[in-house]
């Protein structure tokens, strides 16, 4: 994990800092909102997983239900679509910020120069939530024992680890201006 995390360091400059930032805001702006409308078209007011804290067995199968034969198709086709691009995209800003705000603002050797596997390790997550809630919706009405409950752990784990990403870049943010003030 040190070498993955030094191999970050070292591609995280200020100008791929910068393009991760510029596409994260193109892709919030013109990609995310057609893709939440086209999402909650297909919930029918029951939610999606993707964008639940957490749900139970019985909420998951519950929007499976909902979505219909059609939906549960747009679902699937939108996590192998849509959610292949989207967390590269957010992970790419993170990663090269963190990695970026601390490489400027701690020792070589302090624990912060790891924070950057934080947000790749929620990337990671949210790859394993699609696929498991993708095989819920394929192979609904029948349960998909073990998957389905992997679904419900992935979920949360992934919004945990992306909330504690955003608030390393803040940490990184609030280090670079205590260090701009101090200088």
């Amino acid at each position: 994990m040190n070498s993955i995390s030094h191999w970050l360091r070292g591609f995280s400059t200020g100008r791929n800092t910068l393009l991760g930032l510029i596409v994260l805001i193109i892709f919030m702006v013109m990609v995310l909102p057609k893709q939440a409308a086209q999402a909650n078209e297909n919930a029918g007011g029951t939610g999606t997983p993707d964008l639940s804290f957490m749900y139970s067995l019985d909420e998951l199968y519950l929007m499976a239900k909902t979505y219909g034969d059609d939906g549960r198709s747009e679902y699937v086709r939108a996590r192998f679509t849509f959610d292949l691009v989207w967390p590269i995209v957010y992970t790419f800003f993170l990663v090269t910020a963190i990695s970026w705000l601390f490489g400027k603002t701690t020792p070589a050797k302090s624990i912060w120069q790891r924070a950057n596997l934080v947000p790749l390790l929620a990337m990671v997550l949210d790859y394993l939530e699609n696929i498991s809630t993708s095989i819920v919706m394929v192979r609904y009405p029948a349960r998909t024992a073990v998957v389905d409950v992997f679904a419900t752990v992935f979920t949360p784990m992934k919004w945990v680890l992306v909330g504690v990403s955003f608030i390393l870049l803040l940490i990184g943010i609030a280090f670079a201006i205590w260090g701009w003030k101090r200088n």
